[in-house]
């Protein structure tokens, strides 16, 4: 890899970090793009995996307050996290990468089509009454198993599904915000832990590209609240789109 492919990288993570505050969707952007630099999928993958770990630790930091009393919840749902993101990073590192270079595009399209309806899925939680919910339900831990799953496989939009599973599962928009969070971080921390001992991690393109998504996270909360976000998740949606048919042809 050359100076110019280090600095693209962290030109776009720095993007990425951005979009994800202020719309979501950014490691569809960091990840084409490794791919473009001559990275194998897999290792685009699990590069952009580790590259976008840092941002992570920032929502969870934001949410401090709904995290008050929350700490059984917190545990159980850590505890299915890590052995939800352990059972798909492993599945990544261990199925040929044909498979994935097969199911990728799919996967693409799916996290695209799920940013898309996104505010949707939102609306509709919001309409639901922020009711208590005593005991969480069995099939809510199947549900965040089989999502941190997806979580370590691949991980587009995984935080869009955990919305949808702990809004439907809660009862509660706020907290379900607030446990995505931290859900998506232990995954994200399962899959540091797992790429960075067994993956094939471009290190050099971690080291410009994790500080440069932080910063970006950093900025784009900054200027989350000034930015339109419904043209900023059609440009993604429509690029995410475009990338899963480039990948398809590719295969």
């Amino acid at each position: 890899m050359s100076p110019v492919d280090l600095l693209i990288a962290a030109g776009v993570a720095l993007l990425a970090g951005g979009i994800n505050s202020i719309a979501g969707g950014g490691s569809l952007i960091l990840f084409p793009v490794l791919v473009g630099l001559g990275l194998g999928t897999v290792a685009a993958n699990v590069t952009n995996s580790v590259a976008q770990w840092p941002g992570y630790i920032g929502g969870v930091l934001g949410f401090r307050k709904e995290y008050s009393g929350q700490r059984g919840r917190m545990i159980r749902f850590s505890v299915v996290a890590v052995l939800g993101g352990t059972v798909g990073s492993v599945l990544l590192l261990t199925t040929p990468t044909e498979a994935f270079d097969t199911v990728v595009p799919l996967l693409v399209f799916l996290a695209s089509i799920l940013l898309a309806f996104q505010t949707m899925i939102t609306k509709r939680l919001k309409k639901q009454p922020e009711g208590v919910v005593h005991a969480d339900p069995v099939w809510l831990y199947v549900a965040l198993f089989l999502a941190t799953v997806y979580g370590g496989y691949f991980g587009g939009a995984l935080g869009v599904i955990l919305v949808g599973v702990l809004g439907l599962g809660l009862g509660r928009l706020k907290l379900a915000n607030a446990m995505k969070s931290a859900i998506s971080l232990v995954t994200a921390s399962v899959t540091v832990v797992v790429f960075g001992i067994w993956g094939p991690v471009e290190w050099a393109y971690v080291a410009v590209c994790a500080p440069a998504a932080l910063l970006g996270g950093f900025l784009g909360a900054k200027v989350a609240t000034r930015i339109p976000t419904t043209p900023l998740r059609v440009l993604i949606v429509a690029f995410g789109i475009g990338v899963s048919i480039y990948l398809f042809l590719r295969t």
